[in-house]
């Protein structure tokens, strides 16, 4: 290379031209470019020498403007086509030839530039470039069609992203689905989110951090989340819409009914006058009960429960995924139920005034309050009164004329819950709230420990040992319940205790967790040597599974689920069942921290119920007024039993934290029995 030679090469990445000053050391040379800007270059920097004449650096711009009329990318194709059939390799001077019928330094340069730039005909084989087969050119130009499609999608996306941010309506195309779902699972997950990549770069974009805050944020600012969005429910593995698949076999069923497999074993009873008691908003009835006057003076009472079986078999799509589902979940805000609402609220419930089918179980009590005899009975009923249990409670408070049976089955579940404690039932008796958010108001109730509630708790806790001891009898394999007995406290340690929720939480923090097994054994806080759940086989599917088994044997048919079969299904449903009922104590956890963020202003009552960490003052409470027990850390002197006024000084529900300051110590006062 001599003085005045022009070269190219890259800096950054960026094209330049320069020409050759003078050596430096050995191998490099002073290069100037156009402006007069000197660097210095290894031989093996330079990306092309132009050659036939000499320049000065003020000349490249001349150079540059010569070229600029030639860089046609699509001239190539044509030279392709001429070279691809006979696989010839050509240099820049060839092709400026082939092109330009011209080998001028300004025309070689422009071949150059065109060659090294062309990423679709030519592929460059040291000084010489190789035109690439048909087949290969088709497949790069199909991915560059791609790239380009994808990237329109790309500015189109975030052009409705903006749009949405100033609230002009948007309508969001296929091609969204993909980013906007990566959002989802980067604000839901965080790092632990698969396929973050198109979140960050959305986020990036926006100029917004590239955190799951923000884009949860950017979720709820584009309209598609709310505020509240339950990222427990997000977060698991519960599905909350239905495919359509399977609302279309639902529809089928409603439309075109499958035969009854019971037809023949079906008792009528239809006769007999059928409560079922509910709170005003449940919509799944899936038990009623009943009183039956037998000839000889005795009394029976009937538990009816819903038979959502009559409407599958084992196996099917309405089975598979109400097993996938495991239970109906009860938010605040609404149900995630197990069934398609269309059945678990149309023909599977018991309605008031129609023909039901049912499981009915009829029991005569002895006057303990002890199972005399029993039997268990396909059915078909009639629902006379659906009421609520205020109904009940007031019925039951004012003797209502012509309700003799309510009565009646209203004495039989005291006298039952009697027996029961009598065999050594625990009851533990602690506040319990309903989280109600309608329209973002957000209601506490206070559910009291009434007469209708013990009603219905103790009838279905009878058909539930009917159920279990009918499967021991027959050895089904049915799941059982079963509760090893607990570890109390003495018994003077308890009575220094106030009675109600202070005594009842100290013997709640003993109480093993009940387990289902097919095996049947004692449930020690029912007081029942044997029990299983069946009162609700529309919303938890190992009633379901009970109901199967049990509706086989009494039509003499095989049972669907073998005993392996049966404990691989109780581990995989009891699996979900458990996240389930974590996703729903959260929940109602995130709302009423968020009723107390709203109310700052109230002072509450609060009961301390026990020490979590007395060496550092934190204790739980109750507070009453709302039935919500709450980790607080005492300021001032207290004790379990003790009644204080507390107000909340901050919560924040989406980082699960409230703290709240200690206004008053009042005198301990024992708690309500």
């Amino acid at each position: 290379m001599e003085k005045g030679t022009l070269v190219e090469f890259r800096l950054h990445s960026d094209r330049r031209l320069a020409v050759l000053e003078r050596p430096e050391g050995k191998k490099h040379w002073i290069v100037l470019d156009e402006r007069g800007q000197s660097y210095t270059l290894h031989p093996r920097q330079v990306t092309y020498t132009v050659t036939g004449q000499s320049y000065k650096p003020l000349e490249i711009p001349q150079f540059l403007k010569e070229v600029e009329a030639y860089l046609d990318p699509s001239s190539l194709e044509v030279a392709w086509e001429l070279l691809v059939e006979d696989s010839e390799t050509v240099d820049p001077a060839g092709m400026a030839l082939l092109l330009f019928s011209d080998q001028s330094p300004p025309l070689c340069y422009a071949a150059h530039y065109l060659l090294s730039e062309d990423k679709l005909y030519f592929k460059q084989k040291g000084d010489h470039y190789e035109p690439r087969s048909a087949t290969q050119v088709a497949e790069l130009k199909h991915q560059l069609t791609v790239a380009g499609q994808k990237q329109r999608e790309w500015q189109e996306f975030l052009t409705r992203i903006q749009q949405a941010l100033t609230d002009q309506a948007v309508e969001w195309q296929n091609s969204d689905r993909g980013r906007l779902e990566a959002l989802e699972r980067f604000a839901t997950l965080g790092e632990e989110a698969s396929h973050r990549m198109p979140a960050l770069e959305t986020l990036a974009a926006l100029g917004r951090p590239e955190t799951p805050q923000a884009g949860f944020q950017l979720l709820v600012d584009l309209g598609l989340w709310s505020v509240h969005e339950n990222l427990f429910v997000r977060r698991s593995q519960i599905p909350t819409q239905f495919s359509t698949k399977v609302l279309e076999v639902a529809k089928r069923c409603l439309e075109s009914p499958p035969p009854d497999l019971d037809v023949e074993g079906r008792l009528d009873l239809s006769g007999l006058k059928v409560y079922t008691i509910d709170d005003e908003s449940t919509r799944e009835i899936d038990d009623g009960v009943s009183l039956e006057y037998l000839e000889d003076g005795r009394q029976k009472l009937w538990i009816h429960i819903a038979d959502p079986t009559r409407w599958i078999v084992p196996g099917d799509d309405l089975d598979l995924e109400a097993r996938r589902r495991s239970t109906t979940i009860y938010l605040p805000t609404g149900i995630i139920p197990m069934f398609p609402p269309e059945l678990a609220t149309g023909p599977m419930s018991l309605i008031q005034g129609k023909i039901c089918y049912a499981l009915s179980f009829g029991v005569i009590l002895d006057e303990s309050g002890a199972i005399a005899d029993y039997q268990i009975q396909t059915s078909l009923i009639k629902p006379t009164y659906r009421l609520t249990y205020e109904d009940v409670d007031e019925m039951l408070e004012l003797g209502v004329l012509g309700e003799s049976e309510l009565q009646a089955i209203a004495s039989w579940a005291k006298r039952r819950q009697t027996w029961r404690h009598s065999q050594g039932a625990i009851s533990i008796n602690m506040p319990e709230s309903s989280i109600k958010v309608h329209d973002d108001e957000i209601t506490i109730e206070v559910l009291e420990v009434s007469q209708s509630r013990q009603l219905v708790a103790e009838m279905m806790i009878l058909a539930g040992e009917v159920a279990a001891r009918y499967g021991q009898a027959h050895n089904l394999a049915i799941p059982f319940r079963n509760q090893t007995q607990p570890e109390l406290p003495p018994e003077e340690e308890l009575l220094q205790l106030p009675a109600g929720p202070v005594r009842s939480c100290a013997i709640r923090r003993c109480m093993p967790r009940s387990e289902m097994s097919i095996t049947p054994a004692r449930h020690a806080s029912l007081g029942l040597d044997t029990y299983t759940q069946v009162t609700s086989p529309i919303r938890r599917y190992t009633d379901l599974l009970a109901h199967f088994q049990i509706k086989a044997h009494l039509r003499g048919t095989p049972l669907p689920f073998s005993v392996e079969e049966m404990k691989e299904l109780l581990m995989s449903v009891g699996a979900v069942a458990q996240e389930a009922t974590s996703v729903e104590r959260q929940t109602n956890r995130y709302w009423g921290l968020e009723y107390l963020r709203r109310h700052t202003h109230e002072v509450w009552q609060a009961l301390v119920l026990r020490w979590l960490r007395e060496h550092e003052n934190l204790a739980l409470i109750l507070l009453e007024d709302l039935g919500l027990e709450l980790a607080i850390r005492l300021t001032k002197a207290a004790s379990p039993g003790d009644r204080m006024e507390v107000k909340v000084t901050y919560a924040d529900p989406r980082q699960d934290t409230i703290q709240f300051q200690q206004l008053l110590d009042r005198e301990a006062q024992p708690a309500a029995s």
